[in-house]
């Protein structure tokens, strides 16, 4: 993934010297933060400009890889993110920190990972832009072309990137923790780490985006996956307010009722256990305390930092062929996550922001992968709609071959996204003031076989397939769908509104209408841009119906 940045870098002087000096500013500035000065360097190669943006000159300045709190290893661990050292001499802000140690093993991790990225087209630093805050999935890194902000950044908006702590290293709880968290918030919290390494990030852009000429004031924070759930936990958390304005969340947020939430990344675990999954893991590495695993190395503690949960109940994960969930995620702790999702939709959120969400096509047990026999299809279905079933069979017929039963699947879990995303924002409106959109995704990039697969949208919406063209044949459809994708995402980092502004062509967007509460439509965008309608009535109701028989996440 860092193949992209050091072509980039490797221009950088040629760049330099081809854009004038009263063009090229911040990137050739000495930029100061709270503990010390940077220097970034111009993102784009003239090739890249005019190739992919159809212009010859650029003022995007990249800065990355700046730390943003403390390391995280031995005595810091599991703790919040503590403040940095100070440095003195300028900090060459031009190539990515290492990530952040998980269970994937890459070479480039560290425990020493809280580092932060920045894209930035202001000239000046009082030019006042918007700023993205953007979180990647589970065990990802900051260094990842799919988000790269250089395309964003062009249609000034600041873009904010960084690692965070995933896995045991972010979520561990444990009895001790719990009263180390009363000694210092005066709640019995452990387990949200990673959480707070993104409040810990929205605090620094608080005190420091001025000088990368961002507005403070005008921070939306997203992400997709569990990084839409790092978007979401924000909206709940009242330690969130007043760092930021709107939120996106892709792959997100569904009605807590949807049975799929307890196995997606949006999930958590209630406390008590995590605490018994935090005592598991300790005792499994032959020790009996925090203060012992604070001694391990980083490789000893990435053993088992990942495991799953799996029981004979949880049957429908695999069904919908996925891993069971993880152990180690976020807490129902009433602190950094106050109330269960059921509760926040009808109390109301902490944060009462502008909202977007919406799922991809094949996703969430839709994926194109998926495939079941006649035999599996109507077992795994009888047992899952249980009394619904011969309803259930009627709208979504097995046919008379695998295929038939596979498809019919498929689209039972399209149907599902859509109408559970729909139902959150109908009672959204009933408890929040602030609109709330949803979409749906299903344009498939070229050159692969997986449809418009989980994180898909993500080159689009931030403008950055020029960082992607290697992997991807796109054509020219794929260039005007990025265009369309990211001026929606830009316009509502701008104004709260995703229809106020045109895309960089002069071309007018397709209305896109917030949740009313009534109409039963969500926003198509990919293969077309325009409502479309949740699924028939008859599915929309039986889907509802089978919400309403489950308790609440």
């Amino acid at each position: 993934m860092g193949r992209f940045k050091s072509v980039l870098i490797s221009a950088v002087l040629a760049v330099n010297a081809f854009i004038s000096p009263t063009q090229a500013q911040l990137f050739d500035k000495v930029i100061q933060t709270q503990y010390g000065p940077v220097q970034g360097f111009s993102y784009f190669d003239t090739t890249t400009l005019q190739t992919y943006f159809n212009v010859s000159t650029s003022n995007v300045a990249a800065f990355l890889g700046i730390p943003f709190a403390a390391d995280t290893g031995y005595q810091n661990r599991w703790k919040a993110p503590q403040p940095r050292e100070s440095w003195n001499d300028t900090l060459l802000a031009n190539d990515f920190g290492p990530s952040c140690p998980s269970s994937l093993g890459t070479q480039n991790y560290s425990e020493d990972c809280l580092s932060l990225n920045i894209w930035t087209n202001a000239v000046t630093a009082n030019a006042s832009l918007p700023v993205l805050v953007w979180n990647q999935g589970s065990e990802e890194a900051s260094n990842n072309t799919w988000w790269y902000g250089g395309g964003m950044a062009l249609k000034d908006v600041i873009v904010v990137t960084f690692n965070r702590r995933d896995d045991v290293f972010g979520y561990l709880a444990h009895p001790e923790l719990n009263a180390e968290g009363l000694a210092s918030v005066g709640y019995n919290t452990s387990g949200n780490y990673g959480i707070l390494d993104h409040l810990e990030v929205l605090k620094w852009v608080q005190k420091n985006i001025a000088n990368f000429g961002g507005d403070a004031t005008k921070v939306t924070v997203a992400g997709q996956s569990f990084g839409s759930a790092q978007a979401y936990h924000a909206v709940n958390s009242p330690l969130f307010t007043g760092y930021f304005r709107a939120a996106i969340s892709e792959s997100g947020i569904r009605y807590p009722y949807d049975t799929l939430v307890a196995g997606l990344a949006t999930s958590y675990v209630n406390m008590s256990a995590a605490i018994s999954y935090g005592i598991n893991y300790t005792q499994s590495h032959n020790v009996s305390t925090v203060a012992e695993l604070r001694t391990l190395s980083t490789d000893e503690i990435r053993v088992g930092s990942s495991d799953r949960v799996g029981n004979e109940s949880m049957w429908w994960i695999t069904a919908l062929s996925t891993d069971f969930p993880l152990k180690f995620k976020p807490v129902l702790d009433g602190y950094v996550i106050p109330q269960k999702y059921i509760d926040e939709l009808l109390s109301g959120p902490a944060n009462d922001v502008p909202l977007i969400t919406g799922n991809t096509r094949d996703e969430s047990g839709a994926e194109l992968r998926t495939n079941y026999t006649l035999a599996q299809y109507e077992s795994y279905c009888s047992l899952k709609y249980g009394n619904l079933s011969s309803q259930y069979f009627e709208l979504y017929p097995a046919g008379n071959s695998s295929t038939t039963a596979t498809d019919s699947w498929r689209l039972a879990a399209r149907d599902t996204s859509l109408v559970s995303s729909w139902a959150f924002g109908t009672e959204w409106v009933k408890s929040a003031s602030s609109p709330f959109w949803t979409y749906y995704w299903d344009h498939a990039p070229p050159g692969q076989n997986q449809g418009a697969f989980h994180q898909s949208e993500i080159m689009y919406v931030m403008n950055a397939l020029y960082a992607n063209n290697y992997q991807y044949p796109f054509t020219s459809y794929d260039y005007y769908v990025a265009e369309v994708m990211s001026t929606y995402w830009a316009n509502f980092i701008k104004t709260l509104d995703p229809n106020v502004g045109t895309t960089n062509n002069g071309s007018n967007l397709t209305h896109w209408s917030p949740n009313d509460g009534t109409s039963q439509t969500v926003m198509e965008l990919g293969e077309a841009f325009a409502p479309t309608k949740i699924a028939e009535p008859e599915q929309v109701s039986l889907i509802l119906d089978y919400f309403a028989q489950q308790s609440p996440y």
